[in-house]
């Protein structure tokens, strides 16, 4: 039961510890001194890692679907631990719970921080937290999977649990997917930071933005994160690589191998997505132009970067939406239930559940006016089956449970609801950007007690797993 589980997950811990070293020398690059605390933490990761990974590695025939579930929730919670370790202690982070906060905000891709300068910190740091969301954007156990073969182990069960999008098979080998995802996904990141830079950001900042943003996880390198560089060209270019982020990625690399777009445009799913995005972007500008009495030029620049950022659970900002007016605080709330597409780097419920949920109802309507009429649940041309129906109403209503669950518990501990409901509707969506002043886009998380952190800690893995993950493997152990 438990070789795999701890040989994959050592193997992930290895690589990362690896990766520890690239922040080190990058502030030796800059600076001409190295980040001796990312070295020492990658030596001790590397050798915990390799240490798991050989003491149990082995030939195994296939992962069974409850290995799967172990290792993709074990990966999730465990990461957490591993990632914070070069961040304790270091760059002004005293606190172990900041810096698990921090490492959980980073690989869960939600963009949540303790820190109330961001600049004033090392290069290493800020690399490190760029780095968490691109790993964390893009599914660090994809990287296991490309590399299963070699292991000898079959990856489907994993893969599955991994990338929610299985509307389409459309490679072979789940190695040659895995691949393909990855290349794609870093090919996009240099594209990114490509356009950031000659928009202005430089090197170092283009990079992290890149990575923040195709792994729609958010973390800026800036106290005010996009606002700081007040211009619309990069609001422009990064607006369009969050909705890129958004969108699943195996139809992105469809499109490439088949050199059209439209391939992608077609889907139902993602036809739907971009519909809604225009169409809140166009409603909310002519009211918030005429509610703020600005010009439209202004409100479509601050809607159409902040809606896209929210919809897709990015958490970038170019201006603090808390002060637009108390109706802010629950349309975004709304937004940030959405989510992008199913097999993107979002996080939340994202749009192909809604569809799914939209046609359940829309069936019922027709029933409850037309008993004898035979009616069936589509999203574009796909039948969905009953089975599909239940799943997602599942996974729906394990969402909404564990928000209000967890919002009562930071309540008890103190917190008034509106900041609590704020807080635990960032993490869990992993959109990263509270609804109050305090944790909003000019605030922070680091006012909340240790409790009160590790409770939103949980909050982000919970909802990277999607929530209904956790409560599946619970139930398969207690079923074995």
């Amino acid at each position: 039961m438990w070789q795999p589980v701890l040989m994959i997950n050592g193997f992930i811990i290895l690589v990362i510890g690896i990766m520890m070293f690239i922040p080190a020398f990058v502030l030796f690059y800059y600076t001409g001194v190295p980040d001796y605390t990312f070295i020492q933490s990658g030596i001790a990761s590397i050798f915990i890692g390799g240490l798991l990974f050989l003491t149990n590695y082995g030939k195994v025939e296939k992962i069974s679907v409850t290995q799967g579930y172990l290792i993709t929730v074990v990966c999730w919670f465990l990461l957490p631990l591993v990632c914070s370790i070069p961040l304790y202690n270091n760059g002004g982070i005293v606190y172990y719970v900041d810096a698990l906060f921090e490492a959980t905000s980073g690989i869960t891709a939600t963009g949540a921080t303790i820190l109330s300068d961001v600049e004033s910190k090392p290069l290493s740091i800020l690399l490190w937290r760029a780095m968490l969301n691109g790993l964390g954007g893009i599914g660090i156990v994809i990287f296991a999977v490309a590399l299963m073969p070699f292991l000898g182990i079959g990856g489907m069960h994993l893969f599955s649990k991994e990338n929610s999008d299985t509307e389409e098979k459309f490679l072979p080998k789940v190695r040659d997917i895995a691949k393909d995802i990855i290349i794609t996904y870093v090919l996009l990141n240099f594209i990114c930071a490509f356009a950031l830079n000659m928009a202005g950001m430089n090197k170092f900042d283009a990079i992290t933005h890149a990575m923040s943003t195709l792994g729609t996880g958010g973390f800026s390198t800036k106290n005010t994160s996009i606002a700081f560089f007040d211009s619309s060209k990069i609001e422009f270019i990064i607006g369009i690589f969050m909705i890129i982020g958004a969108l699943p990625i195996t139809y992105i690399i469809l499109a490439f191998k088949k050199r059209s777009f439209s391939y992608i445009i077609s889907n139902a799913q993602v036809n739907t997505f971009l519909k809604l995005i225009a169409f809140y972007i166009v409603s909310l500008t002519i009211f918030y132009a005429n509610y703020a009495n600005i010009d439209y030029f202004k409100a479509f620049r601050y809607i159409s970067f902040n809606v896209i950022s929210a919809v897709t659970t990015t958490g970038l900002t170019s201006s603090n939406f808390v002060l637009w007016g108390s109706w802010a605080f629950i349309v975004f709330l709304i937004f940030y239930m959405h989510g992008g597409c199913t097999g993107s780097t979002t996080g939340s419920i994202k749009i192909f559940r809604w569809q799914v949920i939209s046609a359940f109802f829309k069936k019922n309507a027709v029933n409850s006016l037309s008993p004898h009429q035979v009616s069936v649940m589509k999203t574009g041309d796909k039948v969905i089956n009953d089975s599909v129906v239940s799943s997602v109403f599942a996974l729906v209503l394990s969402f909404i449970l564990a928000i209000i669950f967890l919002t009562l518990v930071i309540c008890f501990a103190g917190i008034d609801f509106k900041t609590a409901i704020g807080a635990v509707g960032a993490c869990i969506t992993n959109s990263g950007v509270g609804l109050t002043d305090a944790t909003g886009p000019s605030g922070n998380f680091s006012l909340f007690s240790d409790f009160i952190k590790y409770v939103l800690s949980f909050a982000m893995v919970l909802g990277r797993l999607e929530v209904i993950s956790v409560l599946v493997l619970f139930s398969k152990i207690k079923l074995h």
